[in-house]
């Protein structure tokens, strides 16, 4: 009798465990998100614009010359960060079409010339959204740090 009372808890706490997955809802997603660049905005005392798309972003130095469209092939030095101050990737984007990239850049970069730097505060809906990627954690909000050091249309 106590083997099948044992048996019996063993299978009762594998089910109580189990927890059953809530549909993703990017509207919650997003506003949590929006939320999160806020808080981070105000702690960091930073000026952003913000994009209708919900991307944040801040000119820095704006550069010189033309300015990169969305068929762009561009060259840049970034730093990748999460809200924490986790820094996720560094290093340099060389002759990258600019369709390549997240979408936050994308919306992103065409705000600065060759030699702007920029700050992006990017929902995770503009990131990697609701996946995991390389060491970045699902729905996380991303900070990049850009300098566009070229570009050709």
């Amino acid at each position: 009798m106590k083997k099948y009372l044992l048996f019996f808890s063993i299978v009762l706490s594998a089910f109580a465990s189990c927890k059953k997955d809530t549909p993703f809802d990017p509207a919650k997603q997003a506003a949590a998100d929006d939320a999160a660049i806020q808080a981070y905005i105000k702690t960091n005392n930073l000026s952003p614009t913000k994009d209708a798309s919900g991307l944040y972003y801040q000119v820095m130095i704006p550069g010189n010359g033309g300015y990169p469209n969305a068929n762009s092939v561009i060259t840049a030095n970034y730093t990748g960060k999460l809200l924490n101050g986790t820094v996720f990737d560094s290093g340099t984007v060389s002759n990258q079409p600019l369709t390549n990239l997240v979408a936050g850049w994308q919306i992103g970069i065409p705000h600065i010339n060759t030699g702007g730097r920029i700050l992006l505060l990017v929902p995770s809906a503009l990131g990697y959204g609701n996946s995991s990627s390389n060491g970045i954690p699902a729905n996380s909000v991303l900070i990049f740090t850009i300098d566009l050091t070229g570009f050709n249309n």
